[in-house]
Formats: structure tokens, C-alpha cells, sequence
């Protein structure tokens, strides 16, 4: 699997990253509901870095803290990040009361290096703000939360600087600061959802990176509509899930399984640097991966897109 630049950060990823949510405990969350036990994880990353991907994305708040003290345990174990791995987290507001101030960035990123067990983050990421206290004006001002990871990037505790949100308009209007190297989108470039792709143009003007998450769509895209018909952690809307079925048919019509598809779409896009996929087991990396390279015929994605126009 070749890598890929990381827009104008020097930084080669490979074209599917691992996301990190999965490798915590996700009992707490009502989309996810499941445990995922700290042997398993463990055993996960290091498959993970003795396989052809080198990117691995997580954040401060993701299962309460435990992505990243899991991940910190496993580098410990491995001697430190493998050569050439890229590892990005993101700065979060403080959970219980939503603030994102400065001073909360700087502690965010504080304990994400503890518990990584490093001395400096290749890439940070503004993570959520729409669920901040502070308002975009505060959060980008001169001693807003951005501001502050500039300052810890001057210091050399950051090399650089991303944002990851949800809504495509405020992600735009983030990226049209100028303040950002990569932009994090999720669910919103899929088979069955366009809406990032404004995004991915204001990106282009601007020099910066995009990153994919979620190209299953939370699940519907890999596991099927009937066995998973939920679409961004809710219940899909009916004719969505028609869309889906009609994909899902298209796809075995060739033999191709729909998740190979799914994944594809947003890994062939010349304009997608990489495509965060969560594992929670070891075995997934090599299912992954094969996805990642099956062939797929080029009629198929005719027929994709047709279904996908027919809205």
C-alpha cells in the first residue's frame, strides 16, 4: 500500500487510517454499545504496526480518555512509535462543562502526551467545537483554543495543526481561516452522502489535507441495511436504506461486497488523503486491507453513481 502526502505537511500516510474510537471501552456510548476488552486492543495496534498502514488517529476524549492510554500502553510495549508511523490526536473540551478555552487545549494536549507516553504530537486536531462553551469567534481568536495550539506548535510539542468536526458549513468556515494544515469530515462522503464535497473544494484552494472517516457510514455500508439500518448513529431514513439495498444488489450482481465499495469510493478520491476505518479486532486490519485492493470492476461504480443520482 503506497502512501500518500499529507497535503503540504511532509508527513506520507498510508491511504486508510485506523481510527481510534473503537480501540476503547465503548460500553458508555449508545452508537457504539459494546466492550472492547484492553488484551484485544493491545493486540490490535500491534497488528496494526506490523501491517502495511502507518496512520493512526484518535483523541483526548474518545472512550473517556481510554483510546489513548490504550494506544500508550501498546507503543510502550512496541519502544516508541515505529519508524515512519504517523500518530494524530485532538485537543477536546473539557467534557463535563464544555470549556474549550486555551487553557483547556493546553491540558488536553498535556495529558495526551502523558499518556501516550511521547515528548511532542506529530498532528493535533481541533476536535468538535461546535460543542464548545466558546463561540467560533472566541475559538479562533488570538486567545482562543486555536491560538493556543499554534503556541504549543511554535514550541515544538505540535508539528501540526487540524480540524475535525462534523458539519460540513462550520468545518468550511474553520478551514477558511487559514489556520489549519488538515481537515477531519465524517459520514458526509460516503456512497449514500455527498455533503463534504463543498468542503473538500474550499480545501483544495487552501492547501490543506482532507481526511475521511466513517465511509460505512457508521456501519450501514459494511455490515448491510438490513442488519445495521442505522446512518451516522441514527435510525436511516427509509429512502436511504432503499438506496442502500439497491447498492448492496448492484455490488454482489459483480461479486464485489459492498463494504469493498464503500471504502474504495472514498480511498480512490483523488482528493481524500486518507480514510479513517475503526478496528476492534486484530483480524479486521487484513479484512481491511483486502477491501482496500479488491477489484472492482468500472461498470459497478456507473451503477453506484446512478443509484446515488436517482435522489
Amino acid at each position: 500500500m503506497q502512501t500518500r502526502a499529507l497535503g503540504s505537511t511532509g508527513l506520507m500516510v498510508s491511504p486508510v487510517c485506523v481510527g481510534g474510537t473503537e480501540l476503547a471501552d465503548l460500553t458508555q456510548f449508545a452508537a457504539f454499545g459494546y466492550a472492547v476488552p484492553e488484551a484485544r486492543s493491545l493486540e490490535t495496534l500491534r497488528v496494526v504496526f506490523d501491517s502495511a498502514l502507518n496512520f493512526l488517529d484518535t483523541a483526548a476524549i474518545y472512550g473517556q480518555g481510554e483510546s489513548e492510554r490504550r494506544i500508550g500502553l501498546a507503543l510502550a510495549a512496541r519502544g516508541g512509535l515505529p519508524p515512519g508511523f504517523v500518530l494524530a490526536t485532538k485537543a477536546d473540551r473539557d467534557p463535563q462543562t464544555n470549556d474549550f478555552s486555551a487553557d483547556q487545549t493546553r491540558r488536553s494536549v498535556e495529558r495526551s502526551l502523558r499518556v501516550l507516553g511521547l515528548d511532542r504530537l506529530q498532528l493535533v486536531y481541533l476536535h468538535d467545537p461546535e460543542a464548545a462553551s466558546q463561540s467560533f469567534a472566541e475559538l479562533t481568536g488570538p486567545r482562543g483554543a486555536v491560538a493556543a495550539l499554534h503556541a504549543l506548535k511554535a514550541e515544538g510539542v505540535i508539528d501540526h495543526v487540524g480540524i475535525a468536526s462534523g458539519p460540513t458549513d462550520l468545518l468550511i468556515a474553520y478551514v477558511e481561516t487559514g489556520q489549519f494544515e488538515v481537515v477531519i469530515s465524517h459520514n458526509r462522503f460516503t456512497l449514500l452522502n455527498r455533503e463534504a464535497e463543498p468542503l473538500f473544494d474550499v480545501a483544495a484552494r487552501h492547501g490543506v489535507a482532507v481526511v475521511n472517516a466513517a465511509p460505512y457510514g457508521g456501519g450501514l455500508l459494511v455490515k448491510g441495511p438490513d442488519a445495521a439500518p442505522h446512518y451516522m448513529y441514527r435510525p436511516a431514513a427509509a429512502g436511504l436504506l432503499e438506496r442502500a439495498r439497491r447498492m448492496a444488489a448492484a455490488c454482489d450482481r459483480y461479486g464485489v461486497p459492498l463494504a469493498a465499495a464503500a471504502l474504495q469510493f472514498s480511498v480512490r478520491d483523488p482528493r481524500v488523503s486518507s480514510t479513517i476505518v475503526g478496528f476492534s479486532r486484530p483480524e479486521r486490519v487484513a479484512q481491511t486491507l483486502h477491501l482496500a485492493e479488491l477489484p472492482v470492476p468500472e461498470p459497478l461504480w456507473g451503477e453506484l453513481e446512478a443509484i446515488y443520482a436517482s435522489t
